[in-house]
């Protein structure tokens, strides 16, 4: 499914509680986990070591909790799409977590959730809840509420 396509950031107000997605799967390659674990220093075995986590819990390596949250950057574009704006901001997120894990060569993707936009300092406010799955999978792996300012 494509993005949704916003015009303005004044069209935003209208879109409080609409559903978007589900993108398509992005498959998380060991390469990925590696680089990541390079990036912040986070080597554990259980994202790394594919033969000492074959005998782990998961029976495969998996990716860290904060590689799927990266991940909403990659998916947020996918899910809506803002046209029209001078400058666009990530602002933070809100409500974190991590319910399920997401193994080596899985397949995730994302539905999202307009969960609020409000009037933000001469912008406004986009909070998105993302919703993480692996496919296959019952929980999802990630929730988070992304929070975004547009400025027109």
């Amino acid at each position: 499914m494509t993005a949704l396509i916003v015009a303005t950031p004044e069209d935003l107000k209208a879109l409080t509680g609409t559903k978007l997605g589900p993108t398509e799967a992005l498959v998380i390659e060991q390469s990925r986990i590696d680089m990541f674990a390079d990036a912040t220093g986070d080597h554990q075995w259980i994202h790394v070591d594919p033969e000492k986590a074959a005998t782990g819990p998961f029976g495969k390596t998996i990716a860290h909790g904060y590689l799927s949250l990266s991940l909403a950057a990659w998916f947020l574009p996918r899910l809506i799409t803002v046209k029209s704006f001078s400058m666009g901001v990530n602002y933070g997120v809100e409500n974190v977590r991590f319910p399920a894990p997401v193994p080596v060569d899985s397949s995730l993707s994302a539905e999202g959730e307009v969960i609020s936009v409000e009037d933000f300092k001469g912008g406004y406010k986009l909070v998105v809840r993302i919703t993480m799955q692996v496919e296959g999978q019952t929980r999802p792996s990630c929730v988070v509420d992304t929070i975004s300012v547009f400025y027109p």
